[in-house]
């Protein structure tokens, strides 16, 4: 089935995901549905953290720990912001088509859409709220999403866009920016010859690596025949921004410039000289001088770290997640439980209250 809303990346990214899944995935892709996966899930993994943790930390969890993991399937990917839809389908068709494809599944969930996004089309965001309804008609539960950070292109350049920050912000800022007069940025397009060295790629997916295991949360481990599906694909417009101490990679980024946007997807770094060089902060400003360069619309920064990305700026947009549960009584206990599943509507709420 052909997508033709949410996608805010190009599609050989869908097809890449398709060919290479993460590890653990089962991946079902049919010409008359949407791509979905199946894995093993944690129904801890979106958690508030401090509760994921006292939740771990209790008496005997290793061994009735494991009867929080259910065999899951995702409709969607876990390689584009939203999980692409189609306008093709009526929506009480695509539903009843979408019940007859989970009424085996223990639990079912359509991940990430989108919520009045401005970074969509209101013809999108109409379809996706239609949709949200329509499933919850027929026992759907909807739980608020993640908060996807985006920074509208509106600024003059670098010195007005810190301007809109607060003062010891801006200082700590242009402190840790000193670091861009030591490193050598490269941008090279996806597809370039660079990529055609095997170990070069391999470094690449090193320091990506690097990234996935120091995070507090994993989930889709992509695999290295997927990045080199990525880096050698020369019609998707990625842009890789490496950064260079001499001739040390102190890290990376792959970005996908679409549709008037720029997308940033994957980050790699080599620990601890990514520190050093505050190059997740720099990359931060270098992404956004390219799309200001490139007179584009909206820099997309993802998914992660809300909280740093609210303070070097970024405003948010929210999702929502739909989930089918088989059991009724586990049904029963989510639908009472599932304000413990919202960590970033609740940190959003907060900030908004405290200003």
């Amino acid at each position: 089935m052909q997508t033709d809303l949410n996608q805010l990346e190009p599609q050989s990214l869908v097809d890449a995901f398709i060919q290479h899944p993460p590890e653990m995935f089962e991946i079902h892709h049919t010409e008359d549905f949407l791509p979905l996966f199946i894995t093993d899930f944690n129904l801890l993994t979106t958690l508030d953290i401090p509760v994921k943790k006292k939740i771990e930390s209790a008496f005997g969890y290793q061994y009735w720990g494991r009867l929080l993991h259910l065999k899951t399937c995702f409709i969607g990917t876990t390689v584009t912001e939203y999980t692409p839809l189609t306008s093709h389908l009526q929506i009480d068709h695509f539903v009843k088509k979408l019940k007859t494809y989970v009424k085996n599944q223990s639990l079912t969930i359509i991940k990430d859409l989108p919520i009045n996004s401005p970074l969509l089309s209101a013809e999108e965001n109409t379809y996706s709220h239609s949709f949200i309804e329509a499933a919850e008609r027929v026992g759907f539960l909807a739980i608020e999403g993640q908060a996807l950070a985006y920074v509208p292109i509106d600024f003059d350049d670098r010195e007005h866009y810190l301007s809109k920050l607060s003062k010891s912000r801006r200082k700590n800022l242009k402190r840790k920016l000193k670091s861009l007069d030591v490193l050598r940025v490269e941008i090279l397009n996806t597809g370039a010859v660079q990529f055609l060295d095997h170990a070069f790629r391999a470094q690449l997916y090193t320091l990506f690596l690097n990234v996935y295991y120091q995070s507090e949360i994993h989930f889709d481990l992509l695999t290295a025949e997927f990045f080199d599906d990525l880096l050698q694909d020369g019609q998707s417009a990625g842009k890789v921004f490496l950064y260079w101490k001499d001739e040390i990679l102190v890290g990376y980024n792959i970005c996908f410039e679409y549709q008037g946007n720029l997308v940033d997807k994957y980050i790699g770094l080599n620990y601890p000289l990514a520190i050093e060089y505050n190059l997740y902060f720099i990359s931060w400003f270098v992404n956004l001088d390219y799309a200001k360069q490139h007179q584009l619309k909206f820099y997309i920064a993802g998914w992660t770290d809300p909280e740093v990305k609210a303070q070097l700026g970024a405003q948010f947009t929210f999702t929502r997640h739909l989930v089918w549960i088989k059991q009724p009584v586990l049904r029963f206990v989510l639908k009472k439980l599932r304000h413990l599943f919202e960590a970033d509507a609740h940190w959003y709420d907060s900030i908004q209250e405290s200003k």
